[in-house]
């Protein structure tokens, strides 16, 4: 039976408050004996100096816990030769790594020297070109001269003629009451000289010069444009068509980079990917990351597109969401009615800095990381149009974050009225060498 203690409330006692304590004692000595005897519970004392374990552990596990906290001298000597080990491996990666970097800069300085060799001979063949055209000049300066000198050479013994002529007659003068007594006066006549008429044709060659002058401008031209696609060509890589996404109409070589359009469609079974209303094609190979450049040659072709779009392009129907531009999910430059434009979620720009010539070859660049995209003139390395996040005058700079993989696209545009349909593209095959 438990203790009964007192309660009291205030300074005073209750019989009714005695009662209550008394029944909520017993209740807790019962709860309290019930643990005891049942769960061998022990109830912490706060001030009991002793620690307490609830629930003590297994003897397995305080064994496990002794050979863990105290290992032997076998296993400190396995685990000693792990580390050392360990260590070993670490200095000799670090070592290769130091290596590697060197490496790293003795390749760089090698691949540096063989650029100044190569532009060193282009320089040298420069250099050569130069004086041999500066030669070809001071030639005809020599050939002009001497001819010149000829002239002059004749002139002046005419002159001396005429200066003498004017001498015997200034002396014929003073002696002329003289002569008229003798009888014995004499004149003599000098032909007048005129200039011959082949003189005028002594002059440098100008007519070459000019033709030499518009032959280095172009050289330039081109040259410039060379060493600037020679770094574009450093990214490119094949790229053929996927047959499987061509509109029935569409023909491609053997070669798988050209295409053609056909009147007639074909017979087979149309696939999910294939463009049905749309004459459009895409390529193989997807552009997921990095750069990548490849040319379209457009020259047998009166009307075109030629662009990227991403996987999610629609390929069924003939509305704007299957036409290259004319949505969010493809870009490209086209050329309808003699007029080139870019095009770009249904909206577009004329491209500038087209000359007169018509486009031979369409280069198309992408950085996908940059959400960079540039169509260039190939053969002039003119700039056509630049799709990019951060220039973006007319089009929305969200789309230009590329998040889904891109394909080249190509697609036939119907040609005016009374002509015939456009009839060849072609993906160029790019020779680095």
């Amino acid at each position: 039976m438990a203790e009964k203690g007192p309660f009291s409330v205030g300074n005073g006692k209750s019989t009714m408050a005695q009662s209550v304590q008394s029944g909520l004692a017993a209740h807790s000595a019962g709860a309290h004996s019930v643990l005891q005897d049942g769960l061998s519970f022990t109830p912490l004392d706060s001030n009991s100096d002793r620690v307490v374990q609830p629930f003590p552990r297994s003897p397995k596990l305080q064994r496990k816990q002794a050979k863990a906290a105290k290992p032997s001298q076998e296993q400190l000597s396995r685990h000693l030769e792990e580390l050392q080990a360990e260590r070993s491996k670490t200095e000799a990666h670090i070592q290769s790594l130091k290596k590697r970097n060197t490496d790293l800069s003795r390749r760089t300085e090698m691949m540096k020297q063989q650029v100044r060799e190569r532009f060193e001979i282009v320089r040298a063949v420069l250099k050569l070109d130069e004086h041999a055209v500066l030669d070809s000049l001071e030639l005809d300066l020599r050939r002009t001269r001497t001819r010149l000198d000829q002239v002059l050479k004749n002139w002046k013994q005419h002159q001396d003629q005429v200066i003498k002529s004017i001498n015997r007659i200034q002396k014929a003068l003073s002696e002329s009451s003289a002569a008229e007594e003798d009888g014995k006066g004499r004149s003599e006549s000098l032909s007048p000289k005129k200039p011959d008429a082949s003189e005028k044709e002594i002059r440098l060659n100008e007519e070459r010069f000019e033709k030499l002058l518009k032959t280095l401008s172009s050289i330039s031209r081109n040259l410039k444009a060379q060493l600037q696609r020679k770094t574009l060509l450093l990214d490119s890589s094949p790229v053929v068509i996927d047959r499987q996404t061509c509109h029935g109409q569409i023909t491609v070589t053997t070669g798988g980079r050209g295409m053609s359009f056909s009147g007639s469609g074909c017979s087979g079974p149309e696939h999910p990917l294939q463009f049905d209303q749309v004459c459009c094609a895409l390529g193989s190979s997807p552009i997921t990351a990095g750069q990548s450049y490849w040319e379209v040659d457009v020259r047998c072709c009166s009307a075109w597109a030629v662009g990227v779009a991403t996987t999610s392009l629609q390929r069924k129907g003939r509305d704007k969401c299957a036409k290259l531009g004319r949505n969010r999910n493809s870009w490209c430059v086209e050329l309808r009615n003699r007029n080139l434009s870019a095009w770009h979620n249904d909206r577009h720009v004329a491209c500038q800095g087209v000359g007169q010539t018509p486009l031979g070859k369409v280069g198309v660049w992408v950085n996908y990381d940059k959400g960079q995209l540039m169509f260039y003139d190939a053969d002039t390395m003119d700039v056509l149009q630049k799709f990019s996040a951060a220039m973006t005058p007319v089009f929305d700079r969200a789309h230009h974050q590329f998040t889904e993989p891109l394909y080249p696209a190509i697609r036939f545009l119907r040609p005016p009225q009374n002509q015939t349909w456009s009839n060849h593209l072609e993906l160029c095959h790019l020779n680095t060498l």
